[in-house]
C-alpha cells in the first residue's frame, strides 16, 4: 500500500532550493531551536510540554521520546504519538519529503502502546498501528499493522498479532 502523501509539483530548482515557497522561514527557525533543546531534554515532560506547545505536536499520555530523537522540523504539527509509546534514541520522523521536481507532505500516525526502536527513520504518510514493535535501525516506509512486529531496511513484517499474542502466551515473562 502507498503511504498517504499529498505530492505538490515544482519547476526550475529543486523542492529543496525552493523551501522558503513551502514553509515559514520563521516558523523553521523556531521549529529547530524547540527540537535541538527537546533532543537533549532528559525530561520527558518538559520536552513532551516544549513539543507541544511550541510544534503543535499531538503526543498522548505518558509518550516518550528518548534522547536525540529528530521530528521533523519543517512539518511537526502532522506528527501524532499515542499514549505510552516509546520512540527510540536518535530516530527520526519525517512528515516531509522534498525531491527534485516535487515535494511530498504526509501525516505521521503512531498508535498507543508502539515501540520504535533506536536509530529508526519514519517516512511521511505513515501509520504505525497500536501495540505494533518496530525494530531498531528500520526504515518505515510503509504502514504497520496492529500488534505487529515489523524490522528491517526493507521493512517486513517479522510476526503479525496473532504470532506475538502467541508468543507472549507462551513466554513465562508474561506469565503471572
Amino acid at each position: 500500500m502507498a503511504r498517504k502523501t499529498q505530492r505538490y509539483a515544482v519547476e526550475g530548482s529543486n523542492s529543496l532550493w525552493q523551501l522558503y515557497r513551502t514553509v515559514s522561514f520563521f516558523k523553521v527557525m523556531k521549529c529547530f531551536v524547540v527540537i535541538q533543546v527537546g533532543r537533549f531534554m532528559p525530561s520527558l515532560r518538559v520536552k513532551n510540554f516544549l513539543y507541544r506547545t511550541f510544534l503543535g505536536m499531538t503526543l498522548g499520555k505518558q509518550t516518550s521520546l528518548a534522547l536525540m530523537v529528530m521530528p521533523d522540523t519543517m512539518f511537526p504539527e502532522r506528527i501524532t504519538v499515542g499514549d505510552n509509546s516509546v520512540i527510540g534514541f536518535n530516530t527520526t520522523i519525517l512528515a516531509h519529503e522534498y525531491l527534485i521536481e516535487e515535494y511530498r507532505l504526509g501525516d505521521v500516525i503512531i498508535g498507543k502502546n508502539v515501540m520504535v526502536g533506536a536509530n529508526s527513520t519514519i517516512l511521511p504518510g505513515v501509520t504505525i498501528g497500536d501495540g505494533a514493535i518496530v525494530s531498531a535501525m528500520t526504515l518505515v516506509h510503509r504502514d504497520v499493522p496492529a500488534g505487529c512486529l515489523a524490522g528491517g531496511n526493507p521493512m517486513q513484517i517479522i510476526y503479525t498479532k496473532e504470532q506475538m499474542d502467541e508468543r507472549r502466551k507462551n513466554d513465562a515473562f508474561f506469565k503471572s
